[in-house]
């Protein structure tokens, strides 16, 4: 029994945490793009992901040293 005079209270506090911490998040903006990123998957770059080209050489500003065959 007197566990639960030790459980309650840090339940709570728990709980007040999490609270707290959502409510700071919606009034910072966390949640206010939720299709950005949907979208964002998208949109095709006309860059390489990495600075090899498509054909496996290197793009024009990579350093050669970096690309050994």
């Amino acid at each position: 029994m007197t566990v639960l005079l030790f459980m309650i209270p840090v339940a709570l506090l728990l709980g007040l945490t999490g609270l707290i911490a959502f409510i700071w998040a919606l009034l910072t903006g966390q949640f206010d793009d939720p299709d950005g990123a949907a979208a964002r998957v998208l949109i095709d770059s006309d860059r390489p992901i990495n600075e090899t080209s498509a054909a496996g050489y290197p793009s024009a500003g990579a350093d050669p040293a970096l690309h050994r065959p």
